[in-house]
């Protein structure tokens, strides 16, 4: 059997100070990345995140081995793009709220785990999902979830975390409506009432394993609808995949492929990896291991 690809020893650290966790855990990573062996090339607190990408983009000119992306799951979908076409290891430190990426790759959501993972970890070759030509890392989603990324209070997620984040879906909840949902993959086409779409790389969506059948390296991208025409049909959806009912595979329905068409009525916003970022119609698509991550052993 072929052994694992290790991990290169050399890396530039690049954290989203602003994050909910980053500015507080960026030194700590400092000295904690250095202690497991990780050479730093350079390291940067960035408290602009308009700035994130930029800093990233300047480090990949000069192609480290690799690269350590410290927050969350916005942040991270908002750069990976830039390591497409390059050598160059994405590894990251999950320091958001959700960490919904970290937890498809099954890195732990503890600083001194996710250095563990990068000291002594694998190197993993993995697809992305596309929106249109939008590269993102895990998951897009269509109903409740852009609502509530457009209007929760930054102070709220920094302060309360993961409680402040569902007591705010909870609230958005009573201004959610349903939608007409129509679906075009392989020549076929199905329309259906909907409470939610997830475009899923990988299986975890707010904080929560939703969409198990999705997998990073499947080399085809999964669209997963939640049925029903009733608020009520989304919160038990959640519930029973939370509790790991077996329910939970009839409420939802799935549609599985290499490029899919998603048209809605009528037209919603997109949030990918919990930043909106497109609006329907819109193609979906997979782009079939473009890059290297960090990953665990096993």
């Amino acid at each position: 059997m072929k052994s694992p690809a290790p991990l290169p020893r050399r890396a530039v650290l690049v954290v989203n100070a602003k994050s909910r966790k980053g500015r507080d855990l960026f030194r700590q990573a400092v000295e904690k990345l250095r202690a497991s062996g990780i050479e730093l090339i350079s390291s940067h607190a960035v408290r602009n995140p308009d700035k994130l990408r930029t800093t990233i983009r300047m480090a990949l000119k000069d192609d480290p081995p690799m690269i350590i992306v410290g927050g969350g799951d916005g942040s991270l979908s908002s750069t990976v793009d830039d390591f497409v076409g390059h050598d160059t290891v994405f590894a990251l430190l999950p320091l958001g709220t959700a960490n919904s990426f970290a937890r498809t790759l099954g890195i732990p959501l503890d600083l001194d785990g996710a250095i563990e993972v990068i000291a002594t970890g694998r190197r993993m070759r993995i697809d992305l999902g596309m929106i249109d030509d939008d590269y993102f890392a895990n998951c897009a989603a269509i109903g409740i979830s852009p609502l509530i990324a457009e209007t929760v209070p930054n102070g709220l997620k920094r302060v309360l975390g993961r409680i402040g984040y569902l007591s705010w879906a909870a609230y958005q909840m009573t201004r959610f409506r349903p939608f007409s949902l129509m679906i075009e993959t392989d020549g076929k086409r199905e329309t259906i009432n909907a409470v939610e779409v997830r475009i899923a790389n990988g299986g975890y969506h707010g904080g929560t394993e939703l969409v198990e059948s999705a997998e990073v390296d499947s080399g085809e991208i999964v669209v997963q609808a939640v049925v029903g025409n009733t608020r009520h049909r989304l919160l038990w959806s959640w519930t029973a995949s939370a509790l790991k009912l077996r329910s939970r595979k009839r409420t939802v329905k799935e549609f599985h492929g290499k490029s899919i068409r998603i048209t809605t009525d009528p037209p919603l916003p997109i949030s990918i990896d919990g930043e909106v970022l497109a609006k329907t119609p819109v193609t979906a698509k997979v782009a079939k291991g473009v890059i290297d991550v960090a990953a665990p052993l096993s």
